[in-house]
C-alpha cells in the first residue's frame, strides 16, 4: 500500500527546533508537490507548507512564515520541514501528502501519512 511516512517529531521547549522528514513508502511521486499539514485535537487539519517537485515554488501558512522552511531532496525521495522558534501553538500531529500541483488546500492532497507528533511546551 502506498503512503507517506513522517518522522522527526518530539517534545521541545518554546523557542526550540525540530526537523521533520517525509518519505514515500511504496513509490516515488515523480512530478508531484509535497505538502505539510497539522492537526491539533478538536481542530481541523490545516495547511503548513508545500513545495513543488522542482523545488522552484514554496508556499507557507502565514502563521509559520519566517520560522519554518520546507525543502526536498529528490535523490533521496524525501521532503523536510525545518521548524525553528517553535511556539506552543505549533503543537499538533504533523502530516505530509502529495498533490499534482503546489496548493494550499487540504482537499487536493492524497496519500496521507500516519503523522508525527510535535509538542511544544511553554
Amino acid at each position: 500500500q502506498v503512503q507517506m511516512v513522517e518522522s522527526g517529531g518530539g517534545l521541545v521547549q518554546a523557542g526550540g527546533s525540530l526537523r521533520l522528514s517525509c518519505a514515500a513508502s511504496g513509490r516515488t511521486f515523480v512530478g508531484y508537490a509535497t505538502g505539510w499539514f497539522r492537526q491539533a485535537p478538536g481542530k481541523e487539519r490545516e495547511f503548513v507548507a508545500a513545495i513543488s517537485w522542482t523545488g522552484g515554488r514554496t508556499i507557507y501558512a502565514d502563521s509559520v512564515k519566517g520560522r519554518f522552511t520546507i525543502s526536498r531532496d529528490n535523490a533521496k525521495n524525501t521532503v523536510a520541514l525545518q521548524m525553528n522558534s517553535l511556539k506552543p501553538e505549533d503543537t499538533a500531529a504533523y502530516y505530509c501528502a502529495v498533490s499534482p500541483l503546489t496548493d494550499y488546500s487540504v482537499s487536493r492532497y492524497n496519500y496521507w501519512g500516519q503523522g508525527t507528533q510535535v509538542t511544544v511546551s511553554s
